[in-house]
């Protein structure tokens, strides 16, 4: 098992504002989880014990609305603490964690990020800003959904995703995401954003790469995502 303290991923979340005691006594207590692509971290209405501190891989982050519809609120990767919010509001959990890709994760228990919380004040700062950061991601999807359109939300979707996964050997962007993942990121069918991406591919916006899609055109995608 890999040691907090000389772990690298820890230096991309909140984790870095540990002690080196705090950490050796994180280590003695965590556990390593390998998690298949397509399985469940947590979901919606679990009781979280503790937080996932992710090594490697991504997940989606999602909502299921009343109508039965899967809402992608975030895809977390390499470096991200997941669980943290239910953690310390003491509530279960209100969203859904699904693994993109086989992921290694540490489960760090619910105690021992307490005890930090209450001693440690640079690290309870640092897991507020990441709270915070959170919050103003959903805010900007609450108001994308109401005042976008959904062909300038999925350009829009397209550049983040290459913004933040890059682009693979290929030129494609690094993260395979299936047409119905797509469509519940910008809250559409699946039909939908199939013909939308259909559409960005005529006009050689875009182009897929088997699953994958590749950006063309980024000056034309981000007239599209600016609503021209």
């Amino acid at each position: 098992m890999s040691k907090c303290e000389q772990c690298i991923v820890r230096k991309f979340n909140s984790l870095k504002e540990l002690t080196k005691d705090e950490l050796i006594r994180i280590t003695a207590c965590k556990t390593s989880r390998i998690i298949k692509k397509g399985d469940v971290i947590f979901k919606e209405g679990d009781h979280l014990n503790g937080i996932f501190c992710i090594k490697e891989g991504i997940c989606k982050v999602s909502k299921m609305s009343e109508n039965g519809r899967n809402q992608i609120i975030n895809l977390i990767h390499r470096g991200n603490i997941i669980g943290e919010r239910s953690l310390i509001s003491d509530e279960i959990s209100n969203l859904t964690a699904v693994a993109l890709s086989d992921m290694d994760v540490c489960f760090i228990p619910k105690e021992e990020i307490i005890k930090d919380l209450e001693k440690n004040p640079g690290f309870t700062l640092d897991v507020l800003k990441t709270m915070a950061t959170s919050l103003k991601t959903a805010d900007n999807l609450i108001v994308n959904m109401a005042q976008k359109s959904v062909k300038q939300r999925l350009a829009e979707t397209l550049l983040h995703l290459e913004g933040k996964f890059k682009t693979n050997n290929k030129g494609a962007i690094d993260i395979h995401l299936s047409r119905e993942d797509i469509a519940n990121i910008i809250g559409t069918a699946t039909e939908s954003a199939i013909r939308l991406l259909s559409e960005l591919k005529k006009k050689k916006i875009i182009t897929f790469m088997g699953k994958d899609i590749a950006i063309l055109d980024k000056q034309e995608l981000e007239k599209i995502a600016q609503g021209f």
